[in-house]
């Protein structure tokens, strides 16, 4: 939902909800402005190869179920999760899409960006002004 001026509405909501439609807001308004299927560039944070090629095989079975394209070059980064800032591959999808090779990045989860709700709502907001969102594999019960 959106506020007149434009802008994702932040009304008051549980931190975890509220940030949820935060992205979800983000992930609309740039899908409905795309002119041609929505393109994503895949992030994994992996601890090992055989992890990445996992977790890029279920983003691109996920991607195809909702019919949009998987761009070609995806972003990886390796071993634990140092501060989002000093990750070289979510830096690089994070160019490659505000450059306007992709619509969004899509990742595993949100503890493959960061856990720390404040960074996450500004990266929200970072990419999202710039016609970028951030989206997740739907969490598995």
């Amino acid at each position: 939902m959106t506020t007149p001026s434009g802008r994702p509405d932040l009304s008051p909501a549980p931190a975890d909800e509220r940030l949820e439609n935060l992205r979800r807001s983000y992930e609309q308004q740039v899908a409905e402005k795309a002119r041609r299927t929505v393109r994503v560039a895949a992030y994994v944070l992996a601890s090992s190869v055989a992890e990445r090629r996992a977790d890029q095989e279920l983003i691109e079975a996920h991607v195809c179920t909702l019919g949009w394209k998987l761009a070609l070059t995806s972003f990886w980064d390796f071993g634990q999760a140092p501060s989002i800032t000093e990750r070289a591959g979510f830096a690089e999808a994070s160019r490659y899409a505000v450059q306007g090779f992709a619509h969004g990045i899509v990742a595993i989860g949100q503890p493959a960006i960061t856990t720390d709700n404040a960074v996450y709502e500004e990266l929200l907001h970072f990419l999202g002004t710039r016609g970028v969102f951030l989206t997740f594999l739907p969490a598995s019960d």
